[in-house]
């Protein structure tokens, strides 16, 4: 039996009955009711049913009011999965509520706050540019000057960590708490971790006593709905899926808020409150910074694309490696792959960052680390993450000059560095 694209059905299969709805004719994909993508043989399809899809009324309510006297707290939404939900005419997932909507899902963000939501943009995290995370920092900007107890901005997954890593440079001197949320599991899925990361950050900003600056507030594991505040320049995506999938990279988490009980448990000191006003200092629009991995069978031809850029974030192997030397007749470009990042280095500040993603940088203890140290390439020793790099290199080159851009970019300016690796900031 041949079904249309947008068909619901149900069928057996392996003993249990299945219904979704056919996203392609051709394969069959079945977008299945528990939220995941499966495909069917059209074979397979023979004892399927066909099912009629009745058309959903909104409700229509009024969202409830906060009770007086409760911090106010502004929600900036900017999209991804935690806005989404299933749009079961074609089966995927789409980023469309609103921010009206949103407070309409989560009544449960007015018992500890009284939160007021604006809509910035409605988009998947992977479409943002500077713009955008300029557009988040003005709309932060203006939210602690009109007065609020806190900020929390939902975002997608994809470049959550690095949107954090944006604002944190970007908003100098937070007198407040600024927590990004995402989630991996759109909004209207059983599974979603949307209301439990929401209501862990309105319940630390509400009830944590001298957090201020940007951080991250996921998931912490699998068995329970518990979050962490994790550093907002030192925190990663770690897995395509799960709901715990953000690590804290080279280092700890702030804090644990329970779930559902939302007690806050502090787990290391919290950055000191700053005594100067806040400052916002955006990215330049216009700048243009390559994030580029080494690896086997490289050609200088590959740098070389980077020659009108302004400045690139180079991923070295291992502690600080490159294919720079040649030691056999097969791997002559290795000598042209070291004058390519020279020349770059030359016209741009060029730094490096592990590929490991955990540890730092040495370039001083073998010869191709060596040979970068030599051309110019920055980066001798810190331990930040391409992203974390790749977002400094692009907010320091917006606001200094190029000389001055060298000095910072190894100075710790917002949490991003540490002195020293400790053993607990490595996650297996």
């Amino acid at each position: 039996m041949k079904f249309a694209a947008g068909t619901r059905i149900s069928f057996p299969s392996k003993g249990q009955e299945l219904s979704g709805i056919i996203l392609s004719a051709e394969g069959v994909v079945v977008k299945l009711d528990s939220g995941y993508n499966i495909t069917v043989k059209p074979g397979e399809l023979k004892e399927a049913k066909e099912l009629k899809v009745e058309a959903k009324k909104r409700a229509g309510r009024q969202p409830r009011k906060a009770k007086d006297g409760l911090p106010r707290i502004q929600l900036l939404h900017t999209g991804g999965t935690v806005a989404s939900r299933v749009d079961y005419s074609t089966g995927a997932v789409i980023a469309q509520y609103t921010a009206e909507e949103l407070l309409e899902l989560y009544p449960e963000l007015l018992e500890f706050a009284d939160v007021r939501s604006r809509l910035l943009s409605n988009m998947q995290s992977e479409m943002m540019r500077f713009a955008h995370w300029n557009i988040i920092a003005k709309a932060v900007a203006d939210a602690v000057a009109d007065g609020v107890a806190g900020v929390i901005v939902t975002h997608g997954t994809d470049t959550l960590a690095m949107t954090a890593a944006a604002l944190a440079f970007a908003l100098r001197d937070l007198p407040v708490p600024v927590l990004l949320v995402g989630s991996q599991r759109s909004s209207d899925r059983p599974s979603s971790d949307a209301v439990s990361n929401l209501l862990c950050a309105t319940a630390f900003i509400a009830g944590a006593q001298g957090f201020a600056g940007v951080a991250i507030c996921m998931h912490e594991g699998i068995a329970k709905d518990d979050c962490v505040i994790l550093p907002a320049c030192r925190t990663r995506k770690m897995h395509t899926s799960r709901r715990d999938a953000f690590r804290a990279i080279n280092d700890t988490p702030y804090a644990r808020i329970a779930y559902p009980g939302l007690g806050i448990e502090r787990l290391r000191e919290y950055p000191a409150k700053p005594a100067a006003k806040p400052e916002l200092l955006p990215f330049n629009e216009k700048l243009k910074v390559g994030l580029l991995p080494a690896h086997p069978q490289m050609y200088a031809e590959e740098l070389l694309a980077y020659q009108k850029f302004d400045g690139l974030v180079f991923e070295v192997l291992g502690i600080g490696h490159a294919p720079t030397m040649q030691t056999d007749e097969h791997n002559k470009e290795h000598e042209r792959i070291l004058a390519a990042i020279t020349t770059l280095a030359k016209r741009m500040p060029v730094a490096a960052a592990p590929q490991t993603i955990y540890g730092r940088v040495d370039m001083d203890v073998y010869t191709p680390g060596r040979h970068l140290i030599d051309a110019g390439v920055l980066g001798q020793g810190l331990d930040m993450t391409p992203e974390t790099a790749f977002v400094k290199l692009a907010w320091l080159l917006s606001n200094y000059e190029k000389k001055e851009v060298k000095q910072l970019y190894g100075e710790d300016l917002r949490g991003e560095l540490s002195a020293r690796s400790e053993e607990e900031g490595y996650t297996a």
